[in-house]
């Protein structure tokens, strides 16, 4: 992916989908909400984080969703063939060791978005925010944030207070039928900002109906344009697009697997760091930031506070050998998996794996 995709601009989207299933045998199968279904149904969820770029877009790591009943229940998970000491982890943690692995392995990135499943979950803003990861997280339009004066403040009641002409008509992309367009705005919020970087409140309203607004939490570049925040934002249907073609074109969801390892081994396999490589822990990495020459369109001017010295590796796009990748196993613990081996092919070969399960 990184050979053909990356792009030190690149864009990190994290999302769930569920896959429909009858019965109450396979691995982590429930009553619970689909999105796929846009309501209540029995079925598996798994969470995935996708790479877009100008290049392209792509789904490059999956975590299994193991609801709490069924750690609640060994016996169940036993015969699902879940293996002892897998602990329960709400989606928007899987998705921060998803965020971490991509890290390690060098994933050339500058933005991380995702939807309000996520985006309204606080500790992830902080943690995001707190390794100096520039983000659009879409978010309720009753959340809470800190204005620029220091009080607390819904996202609706500082919307309301903007003036007709701070909303501008923008298209973020093709859509099924024609541009994206919408009216987009932005307020400033939170004080003390770091150097060189921006809090805003995004907000994203139809043209049709003034009454339906979206509203997104920002991190990111002091100079970050309006533009650049509604891109980003917009970026987040390649992800939908990558669950329609993989679904539709690749067999994603027609499994008829009822355990655990068999749905690791059905669903695409991690992007890995290359070999030799040292082993990671969940946690975000010291890594080196990437800094004004050429591709600093995130990161804004200036050398950053030393609070933010520990943060998120953005790396710079290398081209290494083309290699076949084993399919990763079933993590046995909440950390991430380790490094897989590659055998190296030459690079105008394309190899592609069947697996047998």
């Amino acid at each position: 992916m990184i050979e053909h995709l990356g792009e030190p601009g690149g864009v990190l989207i994290v999302d769930d989908t569920g896959f429909l299933k009858k019965g109450t045998r396979s691995a982590g199968v429930q009553r619970q909400y689909s999105g796929t279904a846009g309501r209540i149904e029995n079925c598996q969820i798994g969470i995935f984080l996708a790479y877009a770029s100008p290049r392209g877009h792509a789904l490059i790591d999956r975590a299994f969703y193991l609801p709490e009943p069924w750690i609640a229940d060994p016996d169940r998970c036993r015969r699902a063939g879940i293996p002892e000491g897998i602990e329960f982890e709400i989606k928007p943690r899987q998705a921060m060791a998803m965020l971490a692995r991509a890290s390690a392995a060098k994933v050339p990135f500058a933005w991380v978005t995702a939807d309000e499943a996520y985006g309204q979950v606080k500790y992830l803003r902080v943690w995001l925010e707190a390794h100096d990861a520039a983000h659009v997280l879409a978010t309720k339009v009753n959340d809470t944030l800190v204005t620029t004066g220091g009080r607390e403040a819904r996202t609706d009641e500082l919307l309301a207070g903007l003036p007709a002409r701070a909303w501008r008509r923008l298209s973020v992309g093709a859509g099924a039928h024609g541009p994206r367009e919408y009216a987009w705005a932005r307020v400033p919020i939170r004080i003390g900002w770091q150097p060189g970087r921006g809090h805003w409140l995004l907000a994203r309203r139809s043209l049709s109906d003034p009454t339906e607004i979206a509203c997104y939490v920002c991190y990111g570049p002091h100079r970050s344009s309006l533009l650049d925040l509604a891109w980003i934002a917009g970026t987040r249907w390649r992800i939908e697009e990558c669950f329609q073609q993989a679904k539709n074109e690749a067999g994603l969801d027609q499994y008829q697997v009822r355990s655990w390892r068999a749905w690791y081994a059905h669903i695409p396999s991690r992007c890995s760091p290359t070999p030799g490589s040292p082993s990671h822990d969940p946690l975000w990495q010291k890594g080196n930031r990437c800094h004004r020459g050429g591709h600093d369109r995130i990161h804004a001017t200036g050398n950053p506070a030393p609070a933010h010295q520990t943060g998120l590796a953005c790396h710079r796009h290398r081209r290494p050998h083309l290699g076949l990748v084993a399919v990763a196993p079933p993590t046995t613990t909440s950390s991430p998996p380790q490094p897989l081996q590659t055998t190296r092919l030459p690079t105008h070969l394309t190899a592609v794996a069947v697996l047998d399960v």
